[in-house]
């Protein structure tokens, strides 16, 4: 017992301060134990041994670890097709200036959801909705997934349904004698908790953390550059008939209008009265970020010349296949240099299109096809996976491979939509177990065209694999060496003498602390029987240490492997150990304070 004690507490401190790479910490927490329990067996009376290595290694494939790994690749065909981007732009649309509240309203109607449905699959929802529209409302998404999973958390506390724990504690009360526990039975206290919790959370916390480039972050955030682009008026194109107001294009959002070419006639701002007509090409300035939404866009405002679709390798249009966007910079003594962009034969060579070209020393107002290009000019260039990363090899461009990124195929947008309502729906409503849902959504997001089994491969995060098996390695010495039941009893001696108020504070305190370290329902199940015959010998209505038990396990603030939704956000926010122990340990603090103080009110419990 002593030994797991010492091996938990060390691996703690690792994860806590990243002396260690998380990936070497796990794995030697598992054989660490391995190792012990070898040659130190735990032995029952029959002389069989109570840890085996198979009950070690069983976290690696536990279901709720499959669940999230199959949760992210779902998340990530969402991602890829830009499933999600029609949402966030309404909400981000009706909230201009008001961004912020309706953040804060999206992140309670998550909240009040958990409440009628289980907690995971209300965060996978809200995952990609939520960073879409932080990011387009200039807001860090490291602020909001962790608020997301806790909101949800503190949701889930307020019903008998809103958490797989609650239902646990419940069923063991019931066979510990109790009467069966309703519905709203413990509403009314959650929901004190739940108010306390989110005030902190939607208002504090978001100042503990650390902003950090999410991957929503990565495939925008290159700088403000501005590349020089040129937007072609066709017969069928979206800004035909727009005009321009005190000299601008309000329409063209973010993005500067340099030029209008009519013809042979040029207008340069400001412009007057003028409304665009077929034909005319237009020279913005704009940057890379602007540039890929009006690319991407269902009604595209950016597009890539019908001859240009018709010329690319394997000839197959760029709207079908797996488009990658990158910046290469001409190199000196390139021969594209005093070349423009259509007789540099970019195109032609490597099946290549320069989409915009960016310069620092002065500001084009040419046409995208007049600009003589010069040595150190950046361009924007789209192309097939295969001839953009050709270009490694070209003399002629030097290919900067850190800013590549896959455009979003959102011609099946709609089918990864459509996969993702149906396995919320199965979890949702208990048809399939969620694992089986999530897998099953997983495995469809590659025949549908959604991802390809590279992409999908990218989804698979190693470091929640083993920070998952890790932790459930723990939690089967810390259990079968009595250590967890050592650790209440030892508590509990200490306080004998106390009141019941102070008896019933402590005894969250501890569960919340363990619920943190073992799986939250292992803890609940553990707790639950103790707390009912702490109260029977104390004389008292055991019903609040239940609900005490139920709220404390639920407190899975301060470690990334305290729940699964923390899990869940863990990979999209970047987040690192330390940043769920500086802003999940308050919340957790405040929880328990509130409870100590409001459950002796409310259930008439002697202080």
């Amino acid at each position: 017992m002593w030994l797991t004690f010492a091996v938990i507490a060390a691996t703690v401190l690792l994860l806590a301060t990243e002396r260690v790479r998380l990936e070497v910490t796990c794995v030697g927490a598992i054989v660490t134990f391995l190792l012990i329990f070898h040659f130190l067996p735990v032995l029952d009376p029959s002389g069989r041994n109570l840890i085996e290595p198979y009950q070690l290694l069983a976290g690696l494939a536990d279901p709720s670890l499959i669940t999230i790994i199959a949760l992210l690749v779902i998340g990530q065909g969402l991602f890829h097709t830009g499933a999600l981007e029609g949402p966030a732009r309404y909400l981000a649309g009706h909230s201009a200036k008001r961004g912020g509240m309706m953040l804060l309203l999206v992140l309670v109607f998550a909240s009040l959801m958990s409440g009628f449905m289980n907690n995971t699959p209300v965060v996978v929802m809200f995952i990609p909705i939520v960073s879409a529209m932080a990011t387009r409302l200039g807001h860090t998404t490291t602020n909001v997934l962790m608020p997301l999973s806790f909101i949800c958390i503190l949701g889930g506390m307020t019903t008998l349904i809103g958490s797989s724990t609650n239902l646990l504690v419940a069923g063991q009360a019931t066979r510990n004698g109790l009467p069966k526990i309703g519905f709203f039975d413990f509403t009314i206290p959650g929901l004190i908790l739940a108010g306390v919790g989110a005030i902190y959370v939607l208002f504090l916390m978001p100042r503990l953390m650390k902003p950090r480039a999410t991957m929503a972050d990565e495939v925008v955030s290159h700088g403000g550059k501005q590349y020089i682009a040129q937007i072609d008026i066709t017969h069928d194109h979206p800004l035909i008939g727009v005009k321009s107001v005190a000299g601008m294009f309000p329409d063209l959002k973010q993005m500067t209008v340099r030029l209008v070419q009519r013809g042979e006639r040029p207008y340069l701002p400001p412009f007057e009265n003028i409304s665009l007509e077929v034909g005319d090409e237009v020279v913005v300035a704009a940057t890379r970020n602007v540039l890929t939404e009006a690319l991407k866009a269902r009604r595209a405002i950016l597009r890539v010349n019908p001859g240009d679709q018709e010329n690319t390798e394997s000839g197959t249009n760029p709207d079908q296949s797996e488009l990658v966007l990158a910046e290469a910079i001409v190199a000196p003594g390139s021969r594209m240099i005093g070349r423009t962009v259509e007789t540099s034969g970019l195109h032609s060579d490597t099946g290549c299109i320069v989409l915009g070209v960016q310069r620092r020393s002065r500001m084009i107002r040419l046409g995208l096809n007049e600009i003589r290009l010069e040595a150190g000019d950046v361009l924007l260039i789209m192309g097939q996976t295969k001839s953009v990363y050709k270009l490694r090899f070209n003399r002629d461009i030097l290919l900067l491979e850190w800013s590549a990124t896959e455009l979003p195929r959102t011609a099946l947008a709609m089918r990864a939509l459509l996969i993702f309502a149906v396995v919320i729906l199965a979890a949702a409503t208990s048809v399939v177990p969620i694992v089986v849902a999530a897998l099953t959504g997983a495995l469809l997001m590659i025949p549908m065209g959604c991802l390809n089994v590279r992409q999908a491969a990218r989804a698979f995060d190693q470091r929640i694999y083993l920070l998952v098996g890790a932790s459930l390695a723990m939690a089967v010495p810390l259990q079968a060496t009595g250590g967890a039941g050592f650790l209440a009893s030892s508590l509990f001696d200490a306080l004998s003498g106390a009141s019941p108020a102070i008896m019933l504070s402590a005894m969250f305190g501890l569960v919340a602390v363990l619920t943190n370290f073992i799986s939250n329902n292992a803890t609940a199940v553990l707790f639950t029987p103790i707390a009912i015959g702490l109260a029977q010998r104390m004389g008292v209505d055991p019903m609040p240490f239940v609900v005490a038990v139920i709220f404390a396990a639920n407190c899975s603030f301060a470690t990334p492997f305290g729940y699964q939704t923390n899990l869940l956000v863990m990979a999209p926010g970047h987040y690192r150990f330390s940043d769920f122990v500086r802003a999940g340990l308050p919340l957790a603090f405040i929880v328990w304070l509130t409870f100590s103080l409001v459950a002796p009110w409310y259930y008439n419990i002697a202080g």
